[in-house]
């Protein structure tokens, strides 16, 4: 995966992570849109996934704005 297509991702999984209430809503659905936004530039989706899940899992602990629990 390339630089540009991991900051994408890593983009995209963190905004649709800041929707959701805990923790593992936010990794799941940092994974599926990971893995979207991934495969969609050419990328691995499942690197994507591994990526996005992570962002969408830690975001509350990097103190990402708007990532908080319900």
């Amino acid at each position: 995966m390339s630089i540009r297509s991991s900051l994408l991702t890593l983009t995209f999984a963190l905004a649709l992570a800041g929707c959701m209430e805990n923790d593992a809503q936010r990794g799941l659905a940092g994974a599926a849109g990971g893995a979207v936004i991934s495969g969609a530039t050419g990328g691995s989706p499942v690197t994507g996934a591994v990526v996005g899940g992570a962002a969408g899992y830690f975001c509350r602990d990097l103190n990402v704005p708007g990532c908080r629990n319900g």
